[in-house]
């Protein structure tokens, strides 16, 4: 059995998918833009798209129940590589004080309305 998860703090899927699935005691969290959910917009630097990526992460968790410890990998789609330290450091402001999850990350072409990142996630309940 599969639930929708759906959150107003995060932008609307732009396609026909999910926000995040819940099934079998995992959530997995479609890739996030750097969009804010309020005003529709991405953010500038490749600094705070990251962190609005990771905040729209955080607000499909909370409506699933769960936190960022719950988390155990991801996937970050760079634009640009030369990112990665940038990109690197905000990640791990982000999770600092959880057990960090598995990652992968991926340089790429293009992403949708030519954001620079997106995150994806997937996370376990715990029990």
């Amino acid at each position: 059995m599969k639930k929708a998860i759906a959150t107003s703090k995060a932008p609307a899927a732009i396609g026909p998918y999910s926000q995040a699935i819940e099934a079998g005691g995992s959530l997995y969290i479609s890739g996030q833009l750097p969009i804010d959910a309020e005003t529709g917009k991405m953010a500038g630097n490749i600094g705070e798209q990251a962190r609005t990526s990771l905040g729209n992460i955080d607000h499909i968790l909370r409506e699933a129940g769960l936190t960022r410890d719950d988390v155990v990998k991801t996937t970050i789609f760079l634009k640009n590589l030369a990112d990665f330290d940038t990109v690197n450091k905000v990640y791990g402001e982000f999770f600092a004080g959880s057990t960090f999850p598995a990652r992968s990350t991926i340089e790429i072409s293009r992403l949708p309305k030519d954001a620079s990142i997106e995150i994806e996630a997937l996370a376990c309940k715990k029990g």
